[in-house]
């Protein structure tokens, strides 16, 4: 029995396509999917391997979502940092000059 690869039933989608990007859960999930829909019946994937391929997912969502998190730290930390600096520069007293003779 002859099986045709994923790329042939779908060539919207190409390796070259994804050049220089990153993949991310909607791909993860349509890879998932394709992977399903083209297994055979007779011989389908084997558990280990689809709870392992759900275990990466899900710590793929954990990931981003603490990337997510964390940048959003990042921003109001640098915010902070702007405004303490405007604030200690409102307070500081401008240096007085004397007049030389």
């Amino acid at each position: 029995m002859a099986v045709n690869s994923i790329t042939s039933q779908n060539p919207s989608v190409t390796p070259t396509q994804l050049k220089g990007q990153q993949l991310d859960q909607g791909d993860f999930l349509r890879l998932m999917t394709a992977q399903l829909s083209a297994q055979d019946p007779f011989n389908p994937v084997d558990n280990q391997e689809m709870v392992a391929q759900m275990a990466q997912f899900s710590s793929l969502a954990g990931v981003s979502e603490t990337n997510t998190v964390l940048k959003s730290i990042s921003d109001q930390l640098a915010a902070q940092t702007a405004l303490l600096k405007d604030i200690k520069a409102a307070q500081t007293p401008a240096p007085q000059t004397t007049p030389t003779i």
